[in-house]
């Protein structure tokens, strides 16, 4: 093969090519190798949905559940679309911000979304 790239997280050296971005064949992961920098992330790292996809600032996720708003009487419903989200490095696990219209800026969980 004409390249040397191996997967950073199991080792696989089977990667392919997907768009932008290298995918591993056998755990599934996905990454750019002009950000991978000796596995020293900027940011808040890798963020992925509850499928496992790698999510990205911009995206746009699907709830997959009804989610309870602390603090408030209202209910984000199980299949609502967010565009636009934002990664974040969140200490209470809350690492997406988002805008939902008539709920207005809030934090999501990713293991709550799909990537849509």
């Amino acid at each position: 093969m004409e390249h040397d790239l191996k997967c950073p997280e199991c080792g696989c050296e089977h990667v392919y090519p997907d768009g932008s971005l290298w995918t591993c064949p056998e755990c599934g992961c996905e990454w750019n190798p002009k950000d991978n920098t000796a596995g020293a992330a900027d940011g808040p790292g890798e963020i992925r949905d509850a499928n496992g996809n790698v999510l990205a600032d911009g995206d746009s996720v699907t709830v997959i559940k009804d989610l309870k708003i602390k603090g408030a009487s209202s209910v984000i419903k199980g299949g609502i679309k967010v565009k636009g989200i934002r990664l974040v490095d969140g200490t209470d696990g809350h690492n997406i911000a988002c805008k939902i219209a008539g709920i207005g800026a809030i934090n999501l969980k990713s293991e709550f979304v799909r990537k849509a």
